[in-house]
């Protein structure tokens, strides 16, 4: 069966460094670090007092307060950043066409973490009784699918992904898969996340995977730094409009990009550490670069998982090797989590927008905080400043625990 071309013609997105597209874009051409003292809770007790909060963002306008009582913050994420997506594609179904081809799958690793907090209080304090009845609806990680669908009438295909710090890559392609499959024309995709929480920080702080750099959080993720000491914690979300090359070619849609191909695999090894030769990661590559049909040395972009731990980022340059050898050399490389922190299962859709507005713009994200080289990551990681290169073909990285490892391929459309 021949598969049918997939193009993105909308974008969302919150984060820390901006809730909106433009917002967002402009200040990863500045090179802006979204990490700051938390805000959401008393960090007295906590080892990590930053993280990189949604702070600007906003859902005026969009989430009614009806809806809003009954929505965790990683639901409110996925709306906000899918509104912007469809009015940005201008989407709508046509009357002509089914709304059951119309699709939504997202991804994200816990989900509504904030409201399991806030009902287990209650119910140690009041009781059983006085536990929300909006409790398992807001908990639930396919909830902003659900949500989604909802909104915008879609009755094809609708999931959530759940695989750590994979979930919304993986999201992306299934999304992929299931338009250039057939099964639907139009799926809006990506992920949400916000577990800067109490739990959270105290989770992640107590498998020592934090940054601790609290005198100066802008510069504590430095992905593939020799100083580095693990990743800022962020949140938000990235939403796309995945859409069929026929359905928007007819309508006149913008493109972005056009989606290539995907690749996964698993490490089976262990539940937090990644496979140290990064076997499993270079499969995952190689089979998103064989989906997409092109060579390898098409390839001129990697968008890394990059996360400022130490073991991903040595991990990953390996993997890169693996795949492109001496092609590698020639690669620009870059981690926007040195910006907007990692967002856990979000990670892969909020980095696909960077990708989106690069190739869009003909700019390569920059690492930031790349100031003391680790000899062990030897690639050329775009230091400090973004560049002006056209992004021709890239593959993007998410690495989850689990052992969990995806890699979308997009390209400039041509």
């Amino acid at each position: 069966m021949s598969r049918r071309r997939v193009v993105i013609t909308g974008l969302g997105v919150v984060s820390s460094i901006g809730s909106d597209p433009t917002t967002f874009w402009n200040a990863t051409l500045e090179g802006r670090s979204g990490a700051g003292p938390i805000t959401a809770f008393d960090t007295t007790d906590y080892k990590t007092k930053f993280a990189c909060e949604a702070s600007g963002f906003s859902s005026d306008g969009i989430i009614d307060s009806k809806l809003l009582k009954s929505v965790d913050r990683f639901t409110q994420f996925a709306l906000v950043a899918s509104q912007q997506a469809v009015d940005d594609a201008g989407l709508a179904i046509g009357t002509d066409e089914d709304p059951q081809r119309f699709g939504v799958i997202t991804g994200t690793g816990i989900g509504g973490l904030l409201e399991i907090e806030n009902q287990h209080k209650i119910l140690l304090e009041r009781g059983p009784g006085r536990l929300s009845p909006f409790f398992i609806p807001k908990i639930m990680m396919n909830a902003a699918s659900g949500q989604i669908a909802i909104r915008y009438g879609f009755q094809g295909p609708n999931y959530s992904t759940a695989s750590a710090c994979a979930s919304s890559q993986h999201a992306l392609g299934l999304a992929l898969d299931s338009i250039a499959l057939g099964a639907t024309d139009v799926v809006i995709t990506g992920g949400s996340e916000s577990c800067v929480c109490p739990c959270g920080i105290g989770g992640f702080n107590a498998m020592k995977a934090l940054s601790t750099r609290n005198d100066d959080p802008a510069t504590a993720s430095r992905p593939f730094s020799a100083s580095r000491d693990g990743f800022v914690l962020g949140e938000g979300a990235g939403v796309f409009v995945f859409e069929s090359l026929e359905r928007a070619k007819a309508r006149g849609a913008k493109i972005y990009a056009e989606v290539l191909g995907f690749g996964m695999t698993d490490d089976a090894n262990h539940i937090a550490a990644p496979l140290a030769d990064g076997s499993l990661a270079a499969k995952a590559m190689q089979g998103a670069v064989a989906q997409s049909g092109r060579s390898l040395e098409d390839v001129n972009y990697v968008n890394a998982h990059g996360t400022s731990t130490p073991l991903n980022d040595v991990m990953e340059t390996r993997a890169i090797r693996t795949v492109f050898g001496d092609h590698a050399d020639r690669l620009m490389v870059s981690s926007t989590k040195s910006q907007v922190g990692h967002c856990l299962g979000a990670s892969g859709a909020v980095e696909l927008v960077a990708i989106s507005m690069g190739i869009e713009q003909g700019v390569i994200p920059a690492t930031i905080n790349s100031n003391d080289p680790d000899p062990e990551c030897d690639l050329d990681y775009v230091p400090n400043e973004p560049r002006q290169e056209q992004i021709e073909v890239s593959i993007s990285n998410s690495f989850g625990f689990g052992g969990h490892n995806a890699c979308l391929c997009v390209g400039r459309f041509r």
